[in-house]
């Protein structure tokens, strides 16, 4: 494994895979650039020091067919904006001839984008040959995706072992790693997780894992109902799980036994019907009204969470606290967001990760003012939850 940072590019071709799998709009267009500026300063890095850089990536789920609409010859106009520059090509395949003569073409300081890899059902399956032909492209292969790091696919894991010693990680793959590392292994206390989201079941590993961690974990979103009915509360029509009651008991009694402090919001924005122009009444979150389901959390929650925030050192955030994409129900996700950025503003450490967390962050301008925003959702929840990420394996082991 070699360091991008001393690293010798001059004359080498670097295949680089970068997470490219952004929003496009009808007429095709990227409607959200985050992810394309990320992997901006591992290209720099590459052709600066004398190189060309070769990118692959996917777009959408085409499974294993070619599909226009998820062409990432879409995204050339986005990259070129932020490397204005820099002569950027596009190859129509990612692997056979067209590609080869493409890559073998490419001259110092140029960029080629291949086209989309789940174009192939290869890349999802890993398989050796299709890596092997990926590879051939390269002198030197860069992950930079750190999004798509759990998973065992062709171009992010299986790639790897071709490369010999001539593997590394980007800047963004690097800084994901030492800013997760930082919050799971070298965390100052009172550490804060806030989770959030419809499910319990999808966020069981992180709050176990979690539990043998954090000093307080603040539940939002509607998996927070049935913690609350499963504690005994009544919720209404508010979405519960309820073939998961007794594991949400179960983490209860954990984190009693642990001494974590688990909270459920004490009140909620109950709406009479699920849309945001639903009549709605504050209303204590275990007595919420039959004909009402909670989709907000409510003042008093804000404040307990707040003044939890307040006090703490390290803060993970994953998970929105109810429906923000709705005006109507968007301010206890609100709230929180700007008391987490308060509290990074008196010296707290804050990680926020998963989509709709770092949606919420970017829809209320704090990008700069917490510490790390995640670009990879589910990459960054299995790392959280201990577990070993392929993407991340194969460039430290091979």
């Amino acid at each position: 494994m070699q360091d991008i940072n001393t690293y010798n590019f001059n004359e080498k071709k670097a295949l680089i895979r970068v997470d490219f799998n952004v929003p496009l709009d009808k007429s095709f267009e990227v409607t959200d650039n985050t992810r394309i500026k990320a992997a901006i300063p591992t290209i720099n890095k590459v052709i600066q020091g004398g190189g060309s850089a070769i990118l692959m990536s996917h777009l959408g789920r085409p499974k294993g067919k070619v599909n226009e609409d998820m062409s990432l010859k879409h995204i050339l106009p986005a990259l070129q904006l932020l490397l204005p520059d820099v002569n950027i090509k596009f190859s129509t395949e990612c692997i056979g001839n067209i590609a080869k003569e493409n890559a073998a073409s490419l001259k110092q300081g140029e960029v080629l984008m291949l086209e989309n890899l789940r174009f192939h059902n290869e890349e999802e399956a890993g398989d050796e040959t299709f890596a092997k032909q990926l590879a051939s492209l390269g002198d030197v292969y860069i992950n930079d995706a750190f999004g798509t790091a759990h998973r065992a696919h062709a171009s992010t894991a299986v790639i790897a072992k071709y490369f010999g010693n001539n593997k590394m990680f980007g800047f963004l793959m690097s800084d994901e790693i030492k800013h997760i590392d930082r919050v799971i292994k070298s965390y100052e206390k009172p550490f804060t997780a806030i989770i959030g989201g419809s499910k319990v079941s999808d966020k069981v590993g992180i709050i176990e894992n979690l539990l043998l961690k954090a000093d307080n974990v603040l539940i939002g979103g509607a998996m927070a109902y049935t913690f609350i009915k499963a504690n005994g509360g009544y919720v209404g029509k508010s979405k519960t799980e309820d073939d998961k009651l007794d594991l949400a008991r179960t983490l209860i009694q954990k984190a009693k036994e642990k001494n974590v402090g688990l909270y459920l919001p004490l009140d909620s924005l109950a709406a009479d019907n699920f849309s945001n122009e639903a009549n709605v009444k504050i209303e204590n979150s275990d007595a919420i009204s039959a004909e009402r389901m909670g989709l907000d959390i409510g003042p008093k929650a804000i404040e307990e969470y707040k003044e939890v925030l307040m006090k703490s050192k390290t803060i993970l955030w994953n998970g929105p606290m109810g429906v923000f994409e709705w005006s109507n129900f968007e301010n206890g996700t609100k709230e929180i967001a700007f008391a987490v950025a308060d509290a990074t503003s008196l010296g707290a450490f804050s990680l926020i990760g998963g989509g709709d967390s770092v949606a919420a962050i970017n829809k209320f301008d704090l990008e700069e003012k917490v510490s790390y925003v995640s670009t990879g959702g589910g990459a960054m929840l299995e790392y959280l939850e201990g577990i070993s990420l392929p993407g991340i394996e194969a460039i430290r082991e091979y």
